[in-house]
């Protein structure tokens, strides 16, 4: 039932990605090239949301599903390599034109030509996992 739930979920996230032009090439273009507030008003508005969800995460102590309390570190660690790795991201998605989080719901809209990027997030990831032990970390 949890995963019938999860799909459900996922499907609307995706539909409101869509309709709210999140996943358009153009607004991340747009962006990109500092020509329009739109992208950056939804990022700005989620990490708000974010900020305000651990804030009340951690005041009221809420509970997992399980029952678990969740319990947020305080400060992740700093790695070097995540410069380098968020520098790849952001080229990437300045590239395609599209985050790959979103890339499955552009291809259930039909821009099918994200199957190619699916594609290659893939084996980047295959990549690492072949090369990870000689990379810094």
């Amino acid at each position: 039932m949890k995963n019938v739930i999860a799909l459900i979920l996922g499907t609307a996230f995706g539909l409101i990605l869509v309709k709210a032009e999140v996943l358009s090439w153009f607004r991340i273009q747009e962006m990109f090239a500092f020509q329009s507030f739109h992208m950056y008003g939804i990022i700005g508005s989620a990490v708000a949301v974010g900020a305000l969800s651990v804030f009340l995460i951690r005041t009221f102590k809420v509970k997992s599903l399980e029952g678990n309390v969740i319990e947020l570190a305080d400060k992740a660690p700093r790695y070097k390599s995540a410069y380098l790795g968020g520098t790849l991201f952001g080229l990437g998605w300045a590239m395609t034109g599209a985050c790959p989080g979103p890339m499955y719901a552009l291809i259930g809209s039909g821009t099918t030509v994200m199957i190619l990027a699916v594609v290659m997030g893939i084996l980047g990831v295959l990549a690492y996992a072949a090369l990870r032990d000689k990379l810094p970390h």
